[in-house]
């Protein structure tokens, strides 16, 4: 397993990286085949919450799996170890409702090397603009890139909730369209199949 920390402000202390390696090295247990983990820590000072530690973790496994976790604590360490229990019920999730059946009869092909689908969880996990920046007129301030991998309706559902995002873009499996997952406000699905014409 890779595993890659970065601090956005300020250096993280021997003590401080060998907490993050020991307690992400331990979701070997609950997950196989983890190729990568990328941990960023921030350093940040908020209104009502005094000096936090925001701790944004993407972890890249075998067969497309993607888990992310972001959580904040006063201290670096509780953050830690926060995350670390966030990834684990991700990881429970995931084997509870993909290792109990047989996935081999009806997964697609996904066609990306390690290499990419490592890019595309980063791309993911990338930085929002700092607060406080806010302009009179809103702008495009991040572009990203990223291959779309055949996917069924499942499957995307699924990877939408393990990043924690409101929309998920992927190809459909059985039509091989572009297609738009959503979470609708009354907590239900939407999918958007653009036409062209």
């Amino acid at each position: 397993m890779e595993l890659t920390i970065k601090s956005r402000n300020g250096k993280i202390s021997e003590r401080q990286r060998a907490h993050i390696e020991e307690k992400l090295a331990k979701l070997e247990r609950y997950l196989h085949g983890i190729t990568s983990i990328t941990v960023e820590v921030q350093h940040e000072q908020q209104r009502n919450a005094g000096e936090v530690y925001r701790v944004q973790t993407t972890l890249v496994a075998e067969h497309g799996v993607i888990l992310r976790a972001e959580e904040r604590a006063p201290d670096l360490y509780a953050a830690i170890d926060e995350v670390q229990e966030v990834l684990q019920r991700q990881i429970s999730r995931y084997k509870e409702k993909y290792w109990r059946r047989s996935r081999e009869q009806r997964r697609a092909p996904n066609g990306l090397t390690p290499a990419e689908e490592v890019a595309i969880a980063e791309a993911e996990a990338a930085a929002i603009a700092a607060p406080g920046e806010a302009e009179a007129t809103p702008r495009v301030i991040r572009t990203k890139t990223f291959r779309l991998r055949p996917m069924f309706l499942d499957d995307a559902i699924e990877q939408m909730e393990l990043l924690g995002h409101n929309f998920f873009i992927f190809q459909n499996a059985e039509t091989m369209q572009i297609n738009v997952l959503y979470r609708r406000r009354d907590g239900n699905y939407g999918v958007i199949i653009p036409e062209v014409g």
